[in-house]
């Protein structure tokens, strides 16, 4: 709940500043240049840039994160993440978010996380947007064998600005977990996603993005899911960025002898276009 907090007082942050926006002659918006009177340029977004309604076909994001200790204590963690974006037309959008998480607490493997998704974003330049998708993880750390997902529901753009973005998903959400100690649940969800990324200065170098996502399931009693993140990056050049992450996730169902809570902080850098 720590990070869900943040979020919080972060969209506050968020909401003043657009506030401020739009009591006033807005500033951040880029002026276009555009003398043949065609108006298609693109703002230049420094927050969420797949998310806003930039006609760049293809977007991408590479991020290594990680930690190391020696001594009393060896740990090393490494995770390995990327996110996707495809617009083939401007009803369609094609995403993925793969990632990797790897660590061991000694000589003991304490983490092997894969994780793979397809979305598929249908209208995604209107403020409201249909979605579905399609995900499968596998966890070492929580003894997940396999767990599929899949998911359709819709969007909401609440605040579209060149420095803050925020947003609402919900989804009915269909989940199968097979658990290496314990019986499996097939289980339907709730799912709603709260995402805001803010650049505060006028540089737009430094961002902030918070998401968190909320899943109690509407089949069975007494089984919740929610997981919040936030991100803290500073632009070195066009493409790589240095950031640090704070994951935080429950689950009120889970493998014998494993905690319901999970945090994590990482390290690393990020390259994008």
């Amino acid at each position: 709940m720590r990070l869900f907090l943040l979020f919080i007082i972060s969209m506050a942050v968020f909401c003043c500043e657009a506030t401020a926006q739009s009591t006033s002659s807005d500033t951040l918006q880029v002026v276009s240049t555009d003398t043949t009177g065609s108006g298609d340029d693109d703002p230049n977004y420094a927050v969420a840039e797949s998310e806003q309604d930039s006609t760049a076909k293809f977007h991408y994001r590479f991020t290594t994160d990680g930690i190391a200790s020696a001594g009393n204590v060896q740990r090393i963690l490494l995770q390995l993440s990327s996110a996707l974006d495809w617009k083939p037309t401007n009803q369609f959008k094609l995403s993925s978010s793969p990632s990797f998480v790897y660590g061991k607490q000694g000589e003991l493997l304490a983490e092997r996380e894969f994780f793979a998704d397809m979305r598929g974003s249908f209208w995604h330049q209107k403020p409201i947007y249909g979605l579905a998708f399609i995900s499968w993880e596998k966890s070492n750390l929580r003894n997940i064998l396999n767990r599929w997902t899949q998911a359709a529901g819709v969007g909401f753009k609440i605040i579209q600005k060149q420095k803050v973005y925020f947003s609402i998903t919900n989804l009915i959400l269909h989940e199968v977990t097979d658990f290496t100690e314990r019986n499996d649940i097939d289980v339907w969800r709730n799912s709603t996603r709260l995402l805001g990324e803010f650049a505060p200065g006028k540089s737009g170098k430094f961002r902030i993005t918070s998401v968190v996502f909320l899943q109690p399931a509407i089949s069975v009693r007494n089984n919740l899911r929610w997981s919040s993140t936030l991100t803290m990056a500073y632009k070195l050049s066009n493409a790589i960025s240095l950031r640090t992450r704070f994951e935080d996730a429950y689950e009120s169902y889970t493998a014998i002898g494993r905690k319901p809570n999970d945090f994590r902080w990482t390290i690393g850098l990020s390259i994008e276009n």
